[in-house]
């Protein structure tokens, strides 16, 4: 099976992008939601969340993620140790999710393929891009964040030129109907790379 990585910085329009892509009739692996989904469900992780950060990582049965989310943007050893207790679950979980696909490639959906160095794992890389103003603008609306909080995280991901040249393929998203075609394009080139 041909494994495509789909990246992109905060408020680039990946979640869009992975829509259309599902509209080819490509399955799309959302790694951040499946991540989400084993934090609250598998009883390892849960065990080795409130190990790292005490009872007050859930609430109620739930994953408490504003709580999580001020103590590792503040420490990012502690966002490391996180790492190492999901990721290699969702990988696990991704592998099984592989198998039960029967479609010419699938795409997994990470926003830290890069800041991780995870390449290795993908056949081809695309990367989503958009202008800083209007990631920001994206992010507050969607999130109701305040523009520091965001450009923060942003300034903690991988500049866009850097991922840029990481690449195999890369999606302008400015604007959503040439974002859509670029899609299509990257589409229709994988099928050929993948049919010889």
């Amino acid at each position: 099976m041909v494994i495509i990585g789909l990246t992109g910085g905060i408020g680039s329009g990946k979640t869009t992008i992975s829509e259309y892509f599902e509209s080819f009739g490509i399955p799309v692996y959302i790694a951040d939601d499946e991540a989400k989904a084993l934090m609250n469900r598998s009883k390892v992780i849960k065990r080795k969340l409130i190990k790292l950060f005490g009872e007050s990582a859930y609430k109620k049965g739930e994953l408490n993620r504003p709580y999580l989310a001020s103590k590792i943007f503040k420490d990012k050893a502690l966002l490391t140790k996180m790492n190492a207790i999901v990721h290699p679950k969702v990988a696990s979980h991704f592998k099984r999710w592989v198998k039960k696909q029967e479609a010419p490639y699938v795409i997994k959906e990470a926003a830290i393929i890069f800041e991780n160095n995870l390449e290795s794992q993908y056949d081809y890389i695309i990367t989503v891009v958009a202008d800083e103003n209007l990631r920001i603008d994206r992010v507050m609306k969607r999130d109701d964040s305040t523009l520091k909080k965001v450009k923060s995280i942003i300034s903690n991901q991988l500049p866009d030129a850097e991922k840029i040249e990481k690449s195999d393929f890369v999606i302008i998203n400015n604007e959503l109907e040439a974002a859509k075609k670029q899609a299509a394009n990257i589409h229709h080139q994988i099928l050929q790379i993948i049919s010889k």
